[in-house]
């Protein structure tokens, strides 16, 4: 996605499928300040019309699905190739002042160190491919190949880029399709039995959306950022879950009877720095089940 700026104008790189860019064209104003270019990942130079002239240009293509068959032609090379396209157009055009490259909180917290309550987790933390390789976390894997690449890649190019490392993504959906990270949610409302015994961090879809036009817009802005609101065992979203939504039937055992994966910290300090308000976690999760709800998500059986 790009951004023109001053002229709050935007250019948006889709895939040619016009169901998946209706939402888009039905958005307020976007019959005169959105244009679709079509792109693709894989191809070197396909968005080099699109880039050009542009102030800023913000990557927030990556896929992030599973299960998946060949995690190097489904995640590795969209994130990696993706990436080093995108900004090989950037290089090529001098008018890019900046670039916002979406990474994740999967290239920063998972380096074989446990994780456990009295860690703080923050910028300077790097996920290890070796141990990615060893757990088969191959989305994972994908992101921190991705981020690494785009940092050599920028700094041999003199390319002024931030990366934005989100946590899980919940909150309201924008497009009419179910998401993986929208999914887990779901999953827990929709008749499931058992919840899975897993700590995630957590962060709103529009603390993400805000951190990157911060992140943009901001002359000081630089590095990583973090954006974690909490950090959760599925049994806390589930107390939640239940104390929002009494009358539901949810699952009340866990998956296993193994003890809870424990939680962890990560720091806020810098996402505050760049100017982040984060959506409290309850908010996030309440937003995330009506948003579902709306778009008929929900399984006949299921009433709130």
């Amino acid at each position: 996605m790009l951004s023109n700026l001053p002229d709050a104008c935007g250019v948006l790189l889709v895939r040619d499928d016009p169901k998946k860019v209706a939402h888009l064209l039905a958005l307020d104003g976007a019959s005169e300040r959105l244009q679709l270019f079509k792109a693709n990942l894989l191809e070197e130079g396909s968005f080099d019309a699109a880039i050009d002239g542009r102030d800023g240009v913000f990557h927030i293509a990556s896929p992030f699905h599973d299960p998946h068959n060949d995690p190097q032609a489904e995640l590795i090379d969209p994130a990696v190739k993706g990436t080093l396209n995108i900004l090989k157009s950037c290089a090529k055009s001098p008018s890019v002042k900046r670039v916002i490259l979406n990474s994740s909180f999967a290239s920063v917290g998972f380096n074989g160190k446990p994780l456990t309550p009295d860690v703080v987790v923050d910028e300077t933390w790097w996920t290890l491919p070796d141990f990615c390789k060893e757990t088969k976390s191959w989305y994972i894997l994908a992101k921190t190949l991705a981020e690494d690449e785009a940092w050599k890649f920028v700094k041999e190019n003199d390319i002024d880029m931030v990366a934005i490392n989100p946590a899980m993504v919940i909150g309201p959906l924008l497009q009419p399709t179910l998401n993986t990270s929208g999914a887990v949610i779901l999953n827990l409302i929709n008749g499931a039995e058992t919840f899975r015994n897993s700590t995630f961090p957590w962060v709103d879809v529009k603390d993400v959306a805000n951190a990157h036009i911060l992140a943009f817009e901001n002359p000081l802005a630089s590095g990583r950022y973090c954006l974690v609101e909490q950090v959760a065992h599925y049994s806390k979203v589930m107390k939640i879950l239940h104390e929002l939504y009494p009358s539901l039937k949810l699952p009340v055992k866990c998956a296993d009877d193994k003890p809870f994966v424990p939680g962890y910290q990560v720091s806020k300090e810098k996402a505050k720095s760049l100017g982040i308000e984060f959506t409290p976690f309850e908010q996030s999760i309440k937003e995330t089940v009506e948003s579902l709800k709306e778009k008929k998500f929900l399984v006949a059986s299921v009433a709130l």
